[in-house]
């Protein structure tokens, strides 16, 4: 007599199906978690710090003016963020851009203080310096084959003392208002009285917008190539956290003053950078150079020159952001930019970029900035003294970092 043993044999699950038991929403955020964990990782310890702080600081940290003061004081360490994380992906370094910073303000008040240049002409030449001083060090690391250490450790030093000659150690200022608005601004009131700064609103809608159209044409572009992307529902649910993330911050700002002047300025250089590394061909090389440089020169990646552009835009945005910054604080000082190259590399490798190259993302550089300037500002507010400050910081670079080599040896075994 036999048995129908097939019968009872469950069927098997088909591929890409989920069975009863494992089809459920949290399982399909574990996975999707799991394996972008690289991508979001910091993104949701962002989230978690400013909640932290937020509830530490009974709320401090969340007023409409704080968040105004955050983008201030956070503006110019994240301008040169975005430069230091593309010389890292090209798998180099740069300790030269504070140090930078500081000669381009020190520059700034020669030309407009002491000579009385008129501010535009004088933002263009110091733009054109900081370029000049960039690619002067790219030349010297892409086509003399000297070290990015070895050759920004010599421009930190040889951009301080000029910064000490040209000011004679002492502080120079005051600069023209006009420019002040550059650092200190915010975008003017149009419109009916709303309660709220009706620009930014507006602007802030715009973005919302550009976020969604951006993130859903990315994923239809990734799935016509066969690409691994997000599980539907997880997909609708990071749309949602940061269409949500966007809009409270566009309150916020519209509640007070509005949207800061250099926080335009930011968005420029997000998009713009952004659409580079993802679209353009030089995106391509540097991620290229950086993750495999004798197979990016079998590829016909014109290495050599890639560097060159690379550290010629580093040194454009050092000066953006010595001009940033001595707007801010309406002077030139010798002590200005200290550790400034630090903080730009700190956040670089909190915001996912990977200390052999070819890894990273310019809102990765904003987000690991961020992390820092939100740190910095909620250990303020609950009276965390500096000392301890710098303890948790260094703790939170090491655990970046560590998260990176496990995450490839994760991958890799």
């Amino acid at each position: 007599m036999s048995t129908d043993v097939t019968a009872k044999t469950p069927a098997p699950t088909p591929p890409g199906k989920a069975g009863p038991a494992s089809g459920s929403m949290l399982q399909l955020l574990l996975d999707g978690m799991r394996r972008n964990m690289r991508q979001y990782g910091m993104l949701m310890a962002l989230g978690l710090i400013v909640v932290l702080f937020a509830v530490w600081s009974g709320g401090d940290l969340l007023l409409p003016r704080n968040v105004s003061n955050l983008v201030l004081q956070n503006s110019y360490i994240l301008i040169l963020a975005i430069g230091m994380m593309l010389v890292i992906i090209a798998g180099h370094i740069d300790l030269s851009v504070g140090s930078l910073t500081a000669f381009i303000g020190a520059m700034a008040a020669v030309l407009m203080v002491e000579n009385d240049l008129p501010w535009p002409l004088a933002v263009v030449l110091c733009l054109a310096i900081g370029a000049v001083a960039g690619a002067v060090q790219g030349f010297f690391i892409a086509y003399l084959g000297i070290p990015s250490f070895i050759v920004t450790l010599a421009g930190m030093l040889l951009f301080r003392g000029l910064t000490e000659i040209f000011l004679k150690g002492q502080t120079l200022g005051p600069f023209p208002k006009d420019l002040q608005e550059l650092a200190n601004g915010f975008l003017p009131e149009v419109g009916p009285d709303t309660n709220y700064h009706n620009l930014t609103l507006l602007l802030g809608f715009a973005l919302i917008a550009f976020v969604v159209i951006q993130e859903v044409r990315d994923r239809k572009r990734q799935q016509e190539f066969a690409l691994e992307v997000l599980p539907a529902k997880m997909f609708v649910l990071k749309l949602i956290a940061l269409v949500s993330a966007v809009l409270v911050v566009t309150l916020l700002l519209a509640s007070y003053k509005g949207a800061p002047v250099v926080l335009l300025i930011l968005g420029v250089l997000v998009v713009g950078f952004g659409y580079l590394m993802r679209n353009a061909i030089i995106g391509r090389h540097i991620y290229a150079i950086g993750g495999n440089l004798p197979a990016a020169k079998l590829s016909g990646v014109k290495d050599k020159k890639v560097t060159f552009l690379v550290f010629l835009n580093m040194g454009m945005l050092a000066a953006l952001a010595g001009l940033v910054f001595a707007a801010r604080f309406n002077a030139a000082s010798p002590k200005a930019g200290l550790n400034f190259e630090l903080e730009a590399i700190a956040a670089s490798f909190i915001g996912g970029a990977s200390m052999s190259g070819g890894v990273g993302t310019v809102l990765g550089a904003i987000i690991g900035g961020l992390v820092l300037g939100v740190l910095n500002n909620g250990m303020n507010l609950v009276g965390i003294g500096t000392d301890y400050q710098q303890v948790i910081k260094g703790f939170v670079l090491l655990a970046a970092v560590g998260f990176d080599v496990w995450n490839k040896r994760k991958v890799g075994s």
